[in-house]
């Protein structure tokens, strides 16, 4: 019986940088048959507006929300003044795709070069170049990344993930649900503690058998 873990996320959420580091430590003691397959859930579809005064001031208290519950966290406030934000985070998601395409390690690498670059360097991942930027400095072939990030085939990609997500009721990012068959379990997100979360999969995965 194939078991699958999902993981649900967006490379522009912050939450899902804050669980960057227990997450990588939760895959790392998953038993060797569960297939971690990571999608992403599109937390806004694209806008050319500037983002509302009131959402930039929800989103630096959700920064600030994050770095007094994670030990170790800091974002940089500086993004507010040196940017101008828009609510947009589909362009860095077709950019993970985009990436993907010219390996599949490139999928968390971009992932995580857009997040350094978002919360520690105020530089905006909404914006083509940004983006384009941060490919080239990963390892990925300028042009054929830039061709990837702007085709059918890249946003068809992602419109699929966002509804394989809904399907999977990943209302919130980041999300983990265990797929065993044809059954689907959420598993509960950990921000301080991998082995809870771990502890939850085995007891799902005891039960099945």
């Amino acid at each position: 019986m194939k078991t699958v873990l999902f993981y649900i996320h967006d490379p522009m959420c912050s939450w899902c940088w804050g669980f960057s580091e227990v997450k990588k430590q939760l895959f790392k003691a998953l038993p060797a048959h569960i297939e971690i397959r990571r999608l992403l859930g599109g937390l806004a579809a694209d806008n050319d507006q500037p983002m509302t005064v009131e959402m930039q001031q929800h989103l630096q208290r959700v920064w600030q929300r994050i770095e007094k519950k994670i030990p170790g966290m800091k974002f940089n406030f500086n993004f507010w003044q040196n940017c101008q934000p828009r609510r947009s985070t589909y362009p860095a998601c077709r950019a993970v795709i985009a990436a993907r395409i010219q390996g599949d390690e490139f999928d968390e690498m971009m992932t995580a070069r857009i997040q350094q670059a978002y919360y520690q360097q105020a530089l905006n991942p909404s914006d083509r170049d940004t983006l384009v930027d941060l490919a080239a400095e990963i390892g990925l072939e300028r042009q054929l990344f830039s061709r990837d990030l702007d085709s059918d085939a890249t946003q068809q990609t992602l419109l699929s993930e966002i509804e394989l997500s809904r399907k999977l009721h990943a209302d919130s990012f980041p999300s983990l649900v265990l797929k065993i068959g044809d059954s689907a379990w959420p598993i509960a997100i950990d921000y301080l503690d991998s082995s809870i979360m771990l502890e939850s999969i085995e007891m799902l995965l005891s039960a099945g058998e």
